[in-house]
């Protein structure tokens, strides 16, 4: 299971991301298509570490919301 993050691009874009998994990133036109396509880029980034002989990280990103 991962964390990910999910914003409104300026371009109108979701852009979604998995922190602890720097540098895995994607985007889709909606949130439903950003997070198929996380999906997809986190799979292929562990697949790659592991082909790698890499450790996958573990998840330990905690997240917290604040209203101002």
């Amino acid at each position: 299971m991962r964390q990910i993050i999910l914003t409104k691009g300026e371009d109108g874009f979701w852009v979604v991301e998995c922190p602890s998994l720097p540098g895995c990133i994607s985007q889709g036109e909606t949130k439903e298509e950003a997070i198929i396509n996380i999906k997809e880029a986190i799979q292929l980034y562990t697949e790659c570490l592991l082909e790698d002989g890499i450790e996958v990280p573990e998840e330990k990103y905690e997240a917290m919301t604040i209203v101002l």
